[in-house]
């Protein structure tokens, strides 16, 4: 399985650059490679976990592949498949298919990592190709976005390799088991990298305008997939460490909290979808143990809802409600809706069922509530007035649907969670949030002041996080703490 798992990675790192080489086959190889991605995560399933590679012992660089790295692995494998035949009747070039199997295979990366170093080199290659794919349309205001992206990026990323550096000072090693025996600095500085980058809480305030400046493939990606990456690693770390369990839950639910609120009062579509993936990374982190298989419900229904959100005639919910939409459009992006709602028989019930029921005891009232401001946020597309089933190219509608499909297949995942109790309480959440919406929300939908996410502010905001991380890592941990000053 470990010569497997190498295998695998080469080969979508390789094809990336094959594609380049052999334009008349791009879509062909790209999508070749998902499947197979998609086909390791399934064995995955079957297979013992957890596995361990060491790569290089003196740094302690190391993979390793375990019950959270199957349904990361999964997630990526079919939102980049999803992406790909959602692509697949248009004019993109080779570069653009050379881009997203090189950021598939990046992504993968990530997913197997147990070093802090191998993680590095992964989010940065990350960086590279979304930034080049945010540009891909050589647009001033593309271009803009992009560089943008990156600057953002690639500062958070020095703060994260500080914080590594200081990881190896402390132990001779790279790998994610030296937290244990590091400084809070250290701690502090990883993490600062990584909320930055997975768009968490107010370091995430250059989400919105990316995503929505990107076009629908990238968007769909981005929030899929490419965010959950440096999402992922913060998982892990809290299941390896657990004192900093506390600091990672209580993150959460300032990320669930701000995302979904600025999602409820946000009158464009994709800056509302943008917002509610803040919220959303927020409950991958609510429940670290649980926090997979969230991604995973995530990830699909949100692809889905992008991808039908760039149909739509409009993206000003006022115009939307006096506009009424293609009827198949609406149902493409009832049903994604529904399951990010945690509706019965959705993969997003049964997600969110086994988040609530592996929360602490300060999270359950916030965590509760935000469940039902999560339905009044996509009850904003569910009631969209809609008419007419007018024509819808082939390969979107195959596309959404496959995604809608797969909603519905893998919330067999977990059966225990449907049980008359569960049933009630998700249709209560459900029910309350529809309600609150016509109620309240319906007729307060406005534009959110966008001074915190210019350019300038976005700096600012990681100084800020920095700070509170050291706070809160002192607090759980006293005799961490190493005086960078010398005295």
């Amino acid at each position: 399985m470990i010569k497997l798992t190498i295998i695998w990675v080469v080969i979508s790192l390789f094809c990336g650059l094959v594609i380049y080489l052999i334009p008349k086959l791009d879509r062909y190889i790209a999508l070749g490679v998902t499947l197979v991605t998609i086909g390791y995560a399934l064995n995955l399933f079957f297979t013992q976990l957890p596995l361990n590679l060491v790569l290089i012992d003196n740094f302690g660089i190391s993979l390793m592949i375990d019950d959270l790295s199957r349904y990361f692995i999964l997630t990526n494998g079919l939102i980049t498949a999803i992406v790909i035949l959602y692509c697949w009747q248009t004019n993109k070039a080779n570069f653009f298919y050379t881009q997203i199997t090189i950021l598939h295979g990046s992504i993968n990366s990530v997913f197997i990592c147990a070093d802090f170093i191998s993680l590095y080199v992964a989010l940065e290659m990350i960086g590279i190709t979304t930034f080049l794919l945010v540009a891909y349309p050589r647009s001033d205001r593309s271009i803009w976005t992009a560089l943008r992206y990156m600057f953002v990026s690639n500062t958070s990323m020095l703060f994260y390799l500080l914080g590594a550096v200081l990881v190896y000072e402390a132990n001779n090693s790279f790998a994610f088991a030296g937290l244990t025996k590091t400084t809070t600095e250290a701690i502090a500085l990883i993490f600062l990298g990584l909320l930055t980058k997975g768009g968490i809480f107010i370091s995430g305030l250059w989400s919105p305008l990316t995503n929505s400046e990107s076009e629908t493939p990238v968007s769909a990606m981005l929030s899929g997939v490419v965010e959950k990456a440096a999402t992922f690693a913060i998982v892990r770390c809290a299941l390896i460490l657990e004192e900093i369990d506390p600091i990672v839950r209580m993150i959460s639910l300032a990320s669930v909290i701000f995302g979904v609120s600025c999602a409820i009062l946000e009158r464009d579509t994709k800056r509302t979808l943008a917002f509610s993936t803040i919220s959303q990374l927020g409950w991958v982190l609510a429940a670290p143990s649980v926090g997979g298989f969230y991604a995973l419900a995530h990830g699909l229904a949100k692809s889905a809802i992008f991808l039908t959100v760039g149909k739509l005639p409009s993206r000003n919910f006022r115009e939307l409600q006096f506009q009424p939409i293609n009827s198949g459009h609406w149902f493409a992006l009832l049903l994604p809706a529904l399951s990010i709602s945690g509706f019965p028989f959705f993969i997003g019930y049964g997600s969110k069922i086994l988040t609530l029921d592996h929360l602490l005891p300060f999270q359950t009232i916030i965590m509760n509530v935000a469940a039902v401001a999560t339905a009044i946020v996509y009850a904003k597309f569910i009631f969209l007035p809609h008419q007419g089933w007018k024509s819808i190219r082939p390969g979107t509608w195959v596309t959404i649907m496959a995604l809608v499909a797969t909603l519905m297949v893998t919330s067999v995942f977990d059966l225990k969670v449907y049980t008359v109790g569960n049933l009630v309480k998700a249709l209560a959440i459900v029910g309350m949030g529809w309600m609150g919406y016509f109620l309240l929300f319906k007729r307060y939908v406005v534009a959110l002041p966008r001074l915190f996410e210019r350019f300038e502010y976005l700096i600012g905001m990681m100084s800020l996080i920095l700070i509170l991380l050291f706070l809160f890592l002192n607090y759980f941990l006293p005799n961490r703490s190493w005086n960078l000053i010398g005295f």
